[in-house]
């Protein structure tokens, strides 16, 4: 069965664009007193739209916030890597000095000879807690000894409850109608905390729809989203339609695999909306506090 895909919310990219260099950074972005650096952690993707998409995120977090040094890096699949562009900043020459020019600051030319150690906030651009923010951010922060800068997490931006009112608007723009049932379809993680998380956002979405909502997962977890799509069926009544709720904030490897699960309507994901970008800064201004102290 085909599934009918909603078209991208107004204001997404619908195609490649002009976009920042992954360390495109502000140029007081080393200096001594400024605001820690903002760095954007994305899974990373070889969807060219989903890489448009989440820098569309970060350019609205730029344009929130013009005073701040945003910078983007990935756990996965693309580069610069998160503990690269920490080191960037934190610990410049050490970026400046790699032999093997692998680190963000020789490969966007963001480090520069000189150049005074920072404090860096890593923003995890995922919706749950899971591996790669318990793991891989975690690791990206730690402490780099004397002579640097400090680095700290924020937390991921779900579960929320601003993320639950932009599921619903996503449904009410798919048409989604009495007697749908509703799968929130999240990436997954064999994290049981990103499972709470996910459960918890699931909980949130259904105090604003009048729909059943169930829970599927892309990978790491169960129910699978083609599961929970068939046991969601199963039980509709006649006339009924399953809607797939992609818990996911660009296309790619996973929103590929919600689209295949056999749902009869998937909604758009999440990115870009000004609500993920006001998350993102509360995130960021979370963590920035605890390296006030």
């Amino acid at each position: 069965m085909s599934a009918e895909i909603l078209a991208f919310p107004s204001g997404a990219p619908s195609g490649p664009r002009a976009s920042s260099d992954p360390g495109s950074r502000a140029a007081d972005g080393g200096r001594p007193g400024a605001a820690p650096v903002l760095i954007g952690c994305s899974h990373g993707t070889s969807d060219l739209t989903g890489r448009d998409v989440i820098r569309a995120l970060l350019d609205d977090v730029r344009a929130a916030r013009p005073d701040l040094d945003v910078r983007e890096a990935f756990v996965d699949v693309q580069q610069p890597e998160v503990a690269d562009v920490v080191t960037s900043v934190v610990s410049p020459s050490t970026a400046v000095g790699d032999p093997h020019g692998s680190v963000a600051g020789v490969a966007d030319g963001s480090a520069a000879d000189g150049e005074q150690p920072g404090d860096a906030v890593v923003v995890p651009l995922l919706l749950s807690g899971g591996f790669h923010v318990s793991v891989d951010v975690a690791a990206a922060v730690e402490d780099r000894g004397s002579g640097t800068g400090r680095a700290a997490a924020g937390s991921p931006l779900g579960p929320d409850p601003r993320l639950a009112d932009l599921l619903a608007e996503r449904l009410a723009e798919a048409g989604v109608r009495p007697g749908d049932a509703v799968v929130l379809a999240a990436a997954g993680s064999s994290r049981p905390g990103a499972a709470r998380d996910v459960e918890e956002l699931a909980a949130r979405l259904r105090e604003r729809v009048p729909h059943t909502v169930t829970v599927g997962y892309g990978a790491m977890a169960q129910p699978s989203v083609p599961d929970a799509v068939a046991t969601a069926r199963a039980d509709l009544a006649p006339g009924g339609r399953v809607v797939v709720a992609a818990y996911l904030l660009a296309p790619g490897f996973f929103y590929d695999r919600v689209l295949e699960a056999g749902g009869d309507v998937v909604t758009a994901p999440l990115a870009p909306d000004p609500r993920l970008t006001a998350i993102v800064l509360d995130r960021y201004a979370a963590a920035a506090s605890t390296l006030a102290r």
